[in-house]
């Protein structure tokens, strides 16, 4: 695919710096978000801002999308103003997780359009988003995605899991609920061992050198939690949109879902104390609150 115009929709955590690396892989980027902050960032390094999505799509055959949620996602591709609006428009990338049910809902109502959606949710987080080390999972029109995959490689790591737009958002959630799971409970471990007297610290070093190894222990609690901070960059509202969404798709296929249904009180009981737009990791907030105890390192007790 020719380095040529690309249409973006959603400058927000992980939108903003996906954006920002097609800009310094040469792309020529088409943008809209309803934050003029946002647009005026991205601006200010070479892209042009559009009016709207519709106008974006009268520019460029292909526009990526980073959207919040569902609602939006059906919004953004097919509502008044919308992707399907424009004249020019032939390729819509949904990088966002909406669920494999809206995603369907959207490919349905571009059937007799021109245009073909490629469902590619990502994971990573925003520190993947700005290194360019995001695994993406996309369905959809294997022609249309062998296209986009020059496009794709700029932000991480590509897999092709399927023909039907959805079967990537399902494979989203399949890796958000286990990585919500490890959060969960790697969380609730830390705050024992911290009531037991255990140092934080010294915990993380056993778990990561044991089986007990997580992307929570790894990553999330030593670089997020025992500094303090909680700015992974994920809120959790919409960690917890995510878990619905995957105990939801369980329900529908008939399959249990007892742990995710558990992560999944954890999660909301955290987005109902903390706020909606609290770091994802505040749900070992919660389980401190309860327990009486805190799980911080030596620095931060200081």
């Amino acid at each position: 695919m020719s380095k040529t115009v690309l249409g973006f929709v959603g400058l927000g955590n992980m939108g903003a710096p996906m954006a920002s690396r097609l800009i310094d892989a040469g792309y020529e980027l088409v943008i809209y978000d309803r934050s003029e902050a946002a647009l005026q960032a991205l601006v200010a390094k070479g892209a042009r801002a559009a009016a709207s999505p519709a106008a974006i799509a009268s520019e460029a055959e292909t526009v990526l999308i980073s959207l919040p949620t569902p609602d939006v996602v059906k919004l953004v591709c097919t509502g008044a103003d919308g992707l399907s609006s424009g004249t020019k428009i032939r390729r819509i990338v949904d990088l966002s997780t909406t669920g494999p049910q809206a995603e369907a809902e959207v490919a349905t109502k571009l059937q007799g359009t021109d245009i073909k959606l490629i469902d590619c949710p990502v994971s990573g987080g925003v520190a993947g988003a700005k290194k360019g080390s995001l695994a993406l999972m996309a369905s959809g029109d294997r022609g249309a995605f062998d296209l986009l995959v020059p496009v794709l490689e700029n932000l991480g790591k590509v897999f092709y899991v399927g023909a039907e737009p959805g079967m990537a958002q399902t494979m989203k959630l399949i890796n958000n609920i286990c990585s919500a799971a490890a959060l969960a409970i790697t969380s609730e471990a830390m705050v024992l061992g911290a009531k037991a007297g255990l140092d934080a610290e010294t915990m993380i070093d056993v778990l990561n050198a044991g089986s007990g190894r997580n992307s929570a222990s790894v990553d999330k609690i030593p670089r997020f939690v025992l500094p303090g901070t909680f700015d992974f960059g994920f809120a959790v509202g919409l960690s917890a949109k995510d878990i619905r969404l995957c105990v939801e798709e369980g329900e529908r296929l008939g399959v249990p879902m007892m742990v995710a249904s558990a992560v999944r009180q954890l999660f909301s009981i955290t987005k109902s104390e903390f706020g909606h737009d609290a770091d994802m990791t505040a749900v070992i907030r919660t389980v401190e609150q309860w327990a009486g105890a805190e799980v911080r390192g030596k620095d931060v007790k200081a």
